[in-house]
C-alpha cells in the first residue's frame, strides 16, 4: 500500500500547525516545564513503558478484542462492521489508558495530590481508580448538571475514595470544570498533578493523552490485519474533546486515503439549535490553555455546548484534531442526540451491546456509512465506552419496552 510522507506532531512548541501552544499564567509555567522533562525522559525510559504495558495488560485488559458485529452489518446492510471494544476496559471506556500512564508520571515527579476535571464520570472514575491502585490524593470537579445525570460514575469514584467537588458556575458542565480544575493546579502548583482526560490543554498534554491513548489503534491495526488480512477502507469515533478518536486514527494517518477516517461530533439539538459541533460549526481561539477551534461569539465568549451525551458536552475539541482537518487526514461530521439515542438501541437489539452515549455519535454515523458500502469493505468503529452511567437519561428519552 502507498504511504504518503510521515506526519509528525506537534513541534517542539507544542504547536499542531497553527494550533496548540501554552497559553496559561505565570504561575503554572515551571509546572509545564516540568512536567514536558519527565515527560520526554519517560519516552526514552524502556522501564516506564515495561509497567505501563504489563498494567494495561494484567490491570486494564487489554488487549481489548476487535468485534465483527454481524448482526449489525446485515441490519446495515452493506460493509462489513467491526467494533473495537473500548467498552471493556476496566472501569468501562478508554479513559483508564490514559489516566493510567499520568499517574505513572505524578507518582516518578514525587506528586501526591491528583486533581481532574469529568463529565461524564468516565475520566473521573479512571483516575480515581489509578489514585487508589497507587495510594494518591484524588479530587475530582465535576459540574453539577452532569453529577445529576452521571449518578451512578459520582457513587463510584466516592466508593473509590476520591472527593468530588460539584461545580456550579456557569453551565455547570464540562466547560466548568476543567476551568474549576486549572483555579486549583494555579492556587497549589507545587504539590499538585492534574490529570487531564483529553486531548486538550497546554503543551504537552494534547501529546503525551494521545500517545497513551494511541494503543487503541496499535491493537486495531494488528488485529484487523490478522482477521481480515488487510486494513480498513473506513474507520470512524465520536469527538468531543478527542482522546478516543486520536487514540485510534493516530496509527493509520500515514494509511490516507486509502483508509478514510471519520471524526463524528456532537450536533446535539441539530447544528442550527444547541449543539457541540467546534469543528463544524467553531472558529479558532484559546481554551483552557490551547489554541484550537471552539464554539464563541462575535466577541470570542464561549458559547453553551450542548449533548445528550456528557463526554461530548464541550465547546472546543483538541488542537491536533484542527490540524488533522486543515491538513485534511481527517474528515469530521455530527450526529444530534436523537440519531445517537437511535443508533444506541439498535446496537443493543443487534449485538447485545448497550454503548455510551458517546460512541453512539459514532454509531450512526457508521450505520449510515456502512449501508453505502460494498459487503467486501470494512468499517471500524471506536467503541469508546459502555453505556451502564447513561441508563437513566436513555430510559428517560427512548421507549425501551
Amino acid at each position: 500500500m502507498m504511504q504518503q510522507s510521515s506526519y509528525s506532531a506537534p513541534d517542539t512548541s507544542g504547536h499542531f500547525g497553527s494550533y496548540g501552544g501554552k497559553f496559561i499564567p505565570e504561575t503554572l509555567v515551571q509546572n509545564a516545564e516540568a512536567l514536558l522533562k519527565e515527560y520526554e525522559n519517560a519516552r526514552q525510559d524502556a522501564a516506564f513503558w515495561d509497567e505501563y504495558n504489563s498494567l494495561l495488560r494484567d490491570y486494564v485488559g487489554r488487549a481489548t478484542p476487535l468485534y465483527h458485529a454481524k448482526n449489525l452489518s446485515r441490519t446495515a446492510g452493506g460493509a462489513k462492521i467491526y467494533l473495537k471494544r473500548e467498552d471493556l476496559c476496566h472501569t468501562g471506556a478508554h479513559k483508564i489508558n490514559n489516566a493510567l500512564g499520568q499517574a505513572l508520571l505524578a507518582r516518578r515527579m514525587g506528586k501526591k495530590r491528583i486533581i481532574a476535571e469529568t463529565g461524564a464520570g468516565q475520566h473521573g472514575v479512571a483516575t480515581a481508580t489509578v489514585c487508589a491502585l497507587f495510594d494518591l490524593d484524588c479530587i475530582v470537579y465535576m459540574g453539577e448538571e452532569d453529577m445529576q445525570r452521571q449518578a451512578p460514575n459520582v457513587a463510584r469514584m466516592k466508593l473509590l475514595g476520591a472527593e468530588i467537588r460539584a461545580v456550579t458556575s456557569g453551565t455547570r458542565t464540562l466547560k466548568d470544570a476543567t476551568s474549576e480544575a486549572i483555579r486549583d493546579w494555579i492556587n497549589n502548583p507545587e504539590e499538585t498533578f492534574y490529570i487531564i482526560g483529553s486531548v486538550v490543554g497546554m503543551h504537552p498534554y494534547p501529546m503525551m493523552v494521545r500517545d497513551f491513548q494511541s494503543i487503541i489503534g496499535k491493537e486495531t491495526r494488528e488485529q484487523i490485519l490478522e482477521q481480515e488480512g488487510r486494513l480498513p477502507n473506513v474507520i470512524t469515533a465520536c469527538v468531543g474533546g478527542g482522546s478516543n478518536a486520536i487514540g485510534m486514527f493516530y496509527e493509520f494517518l500515514n494509511d490516507t486515503p486509502q483508509v478514510e477516517l471519520v471524526g463524528v461530533e456532537a450536533a446535539g439539538e441539530g447544528l442550527g439549535g444547541l449543539n457541540a459541533a467546534s469543528l463544524t460549526l467553531g472558529s479558532t481561539g484559546v481554551l483552557h490553555g490551547a489554541m484550537m477551534k471552539i464554539l464563541q461569539d462575535d466577541y470570542g465568549q464561549i458559547k453553551e455546548a450542548h449533548s445528550i451525551s456528557a463526554g461530548l458536552d464541550y465547546p472546543g475539541v483538541g488542537p491536533e484534531h484542527c490540524h488533522l482537518q486543515d491538513l485534511g487526514l481527517v474528515s469530521y461530521t455530527s450526529a444530534t442526540d436523537e440519531e445517537a439515542l437511535q443508533a444506541l438501541k439498535t446496537l443493543a437489539r443487534t449485538e447485545g451491546i448497550i454503548c455510551a452515549l458517546e460512541s453512539a455519535h459514532a454509531m450512526h454515523y457508521s450505520i449510515k456509512r456502512a449501508a453505502e458500502m460494498d459487503p467486501s469493505e470494512i468499517l471500524i468503529v471506536n467503541l469508546s465506552g459502555r453505556g451502564d452511567k447513561d441508563m437513566e437519561t436513555i430510559m428517560h428519552h427512548i421507549e425501551i419496552g
